[in-house]
């Protein structure tokens, strides 16, 4: 953990399409680095109502996913060089409310959010593609959710892409942290 422990917690954004490995890249990282992770919440959101979210929906979404990273971010800022792992990022329900309800009423708050990470790791679609519930829509949608990502993300610094399978990805984003941050 040489060069990534300080004396203030550091958040780092995960964010990629629909799977692309957040979750899994997440648990790793927070293992190797001894950070936290704040889920996407949308995941649970999907499994709890058995939908996805309607438009008039996304804004409280994007809010408690502000609200959970900032919770978290506060109780290991009591601690020293914590890290904290954000899955997804308020980003990504505002990409995703633009993509599919033609809504951009979310993005100001979301890149105004996303000022406050140390660094995003934008994770590449290089995994295979799996069906997961009502959270996802394939691979055209994979790819033009994430081209709009893209669009966004190039507002913000620093911002790494991350790409590789399995430990290849794990050691993508290690190296990004000991060097971009």
């Amino acid at each position: 953990m040489t060069g990534l422990a300080r004396h203030t917690p550091r958040a780092i954004c995960l964010i990629g399409a629909e799977c692309t490995g957040k979750s899994t890249l997440a648990r790793q990282l927070a293992a190797q680095t001894g950070g936290q992770v704040v889920p996407e919440l949308l995941r649970d959101w999907c499994q709890t109502r058995g939908r996805t979210p309607r438009v008039d929906e996304q804004a409280a979404l994007m809010q408690a996913q502000i609200d959970a990273e900032n919770q978290a971010l506060n109780l290991i800022g009591k601690g020293q060089g914590a890290m904290l792992f954000c899955e997804c990022g308020p980003l990504l329900t505002a990409v995703y409310s633009q993509f599919y309800f033609a809504d951009d009423s979310l993005l100001a708050a979301a890149h105004l959010h996303h000022r406050s990470y140390a660094m995003t790791l934008w994770l590449q679609p290089d995994l295979p593609w799996m069906a997961d519930g009502l959270q996802r829509d394939g691979l055209a949608a994979q790819a033009a959710v994430q081209h709009v990502l893209g669009q966004q993300l190039a507002q913000h610094r620093p911002v790494v892409a991350v790409s590789g399978v399995g430990p290849a990805r794990l050691q993508a984003a290690m190296f990004a942290l000991h060097h971009e941050t």
